[in-house]
């Protein structure tokens, strides 16, 4: 409702155009998505038309386009073949309730933690996967009835077994598909290339009646609308789908939100990511329930509605109900498509979404850990799959990220003034006699715990000063080692002296009741009254 406040008559013809040219652009590559997603051709425009209808209405970006992305070609592939489309649905009915949950809690900030590195790993690994399960179509290989080809090592050990099998003239039509998928867009940039590769390839096979499959010999072709149905239900199913609803749940956050940065940026707007979050969770749950599979934000569909003048969220619905249009109307024509031509357009996707760039740069310039997450991202994702690969992933990326905070973490002790050289006292204050200060700096947690051990107690001491400036943030067992050295202090006779205590260190304390076991007393503002303290003390000792 805010993006039609002074809507216009020349920005809705802006929206129509925009919404009809995505529309042309969205129609061959939700095909050729449903293909590779072990759907039929149909309910890859099934997505379109009811997800991205329902994104477009409730969405959190004014141009966000939705639909099915290469992004789920793997884990839809794998939900079909172990648990049929019943399974799928309940599968994307579960994400889409994830994604509304994580809208409610505001909980859109989250997704940027997921590291750039796994990101980049699981992308270029879903790329490889998809290049894999192509090949046979785009050299038009023959399997033997029954051949498992479901999991990327089946469907590469197969394309090894059989290549002896390749079809001449189903390479030299998806040669000359992928030709002008690379050539086109240099001529002409008004007319999707895709579209090009299609018609071209139609004609081609049709009139040079050439022996290469078509999607009408390997599927049956639908025009029916999308129709309403209610999934099974089982607790057993859900327990185990629930890994891979999270993981549909994640992708479709990641890759939403990222494509309304990229458009914020192309329209000079600003979108609204938990509204955005609750709009995919909704678009997700009514494309299952109508026939589809999960879709997301496309960040290229969306960046040719920006160009085309797309403005408002109409344009999103507009592209919508032309695709419903070209459903009814044109769809028996798709049985036309040749197989070559499909492979061809999703070799083209999965090299657009590579970012191969980007993960030589990572293997060149970035630490070892982050190489280590990147490098078993991508193998685990495409070895196995992508729930293994983000499971792993996250929790390598993890442990890396505390070695590193622990390795930051340090306990120092300061040397006293009239143990250096007359040359170094410059910028070194003065500790009174019988008081330690140690200072510790970076954040006090589980895994930097033993460094704390190098407090050590001295009975000839009679204060121990802790400078804890530097410490953003402390955990439980942190808070338990300091207790101890309180503890020790105490039976030696020694006091315990805090000075600059950080208001989330503080907050950690106050709850525990170390504040009071330690006495407000002695807890200083900083290292100046702390020392200033630690000297009356020793005096009046």
């Amino acid at each position: 409702m805010t993006a039609l406040k002074g809507y216009t008559r020349q920005d809705l013809v802006k929206d129509v155009v925009a919404g009809i040219i995505v529309a042309i652009i969205a129609l061959p590559l939700s095909i050729a998505l449903a293909i590779a997603s072990g759907v039929g051709p149909e309910q890859g425009l099934y997505t379109a038309i009811v997800a991205g209808f329902v994104i477009a209405l409730l969405g959190g970006s004014r141009v966000n386009i939705s639909g099915p992305t290469a992004a789920f070609a793997t884990i839809v592939a794998g939900i079909v073949a172990q648990y049929k489309m019943e399974g799928l649905v309940l599968a994307t009915i579960m994400a889409g309730i994830i994604l509304i949950l994580m809208g409610v809690f505001r909980l859109g900030v989250l997704i940027k933690y997921i590291p750039y590195t796994i990101t980049t790993g699981f992308t270029s690994g879903i790329a490889i996967t998809i290049v894999i399960g192509q090949i046979k179509d785009f050299l038009g290989l023959s399997y033997p009835t029954g051949t498992q080809n479901v999991e990327t090592s089946e469907k590469f050990m197969n394309v090894v077994e059989h290549i002896s099998t390749w079809n001449r003239q189903a390479l030299v039509v998806g040669t000359l598909g992928l030709a002008i998928l690379i050539i086109w867009p240099r001529i002409n940039k008004l007319i999707p290339p895709s579209l090009i590769a299609v018609i071209v390839g139609v004609l081609v096979v049709k009139f040079g009646k050439l022996e290469v499959n078509t999607i009408g010999d390997l599927y049956q072709i639908s025009r029916s609308l999308p129709k309403f149905t209610v999934p099974g239900f089982s607790f057993p199913m859900v327990k185990e789908l629930l890994p891979s609803a999270f993981t549909i749940a994640i992708l479709a956050g990641i890759e939403s939100l990222l494509s309304c940065v990229v458009s914020d940026g192309m329209i000079s707007s600003r979108h609204n990511s938990n509204t955005e979050l609750i709009a995919q969770g909704a678009g997700n749950i009514c494309s299952a329930m109508f026939g589809g599979i999960p879709a997301t934000g496309a960040i290229a569909r969306t960046a040719a509605n920006v160009k085309n003048g797309g403005r408002t969220p109409i344009a999103g619905m507009v592209h919508a109900v032309v695709l419903l249009l070209i459903l009814v109307v044109l769809m028996p024509y798709a049985a036309l498509i040749p197989m070559p031509i499909i492979a061809a357009i999703l070799f083209m996707v999965a090299y657009n979404m590579s970012e191969w760039r980007h993960f030589a740069d990572i293997c060149k310039t970035a630490p070892k850990s982050d190489i280590i997450v990147l490098v078993i991202t991508f193998v685990l994702t495409v070895v196995f799959d992508l729930v293994v690969a983000i499971e792993v992933g996250m929790l390598l990326a993890a442990f890396l990220f505390m070695k590193r905070m622990a390795e930051v973490t340090e306990v120092r002790k300061w040397t006293d003034v009239e143990a250096v050289g007359a040359d170094d006292i410059h910028g070194l204050k003065s500790v009174p006699k019988k008081t330690m200060v140690y200072e510790i700096n970076g954040p006090m947690f589980f895994a930097a715990a033993d460094k704390f051990v190098k407090i050590p107690i001295q009975d000839k001491e009679k204060v121990l000063i802790v400078r804890m400036r530097n410490v953003p943030a402390m955990d439980t067992t942190a808070l338990r080692n300091l207790t101890n050295i309180y503890h020790a202090c105490e039976k030696q006779g020694i006091i315990m002296i805090l000075s600059h205590v950080n208001e989330q260190p503080m907050k950690v304390m106050a709850k525990a009741g170390f504040d009071r076991m330690v006495g407000p007393e002695n807890f200083c503002a900083n290292i100046d009254v702390a020392l200033e303290r630690a000297a009356k003390l020793v005096a009046a000792e």
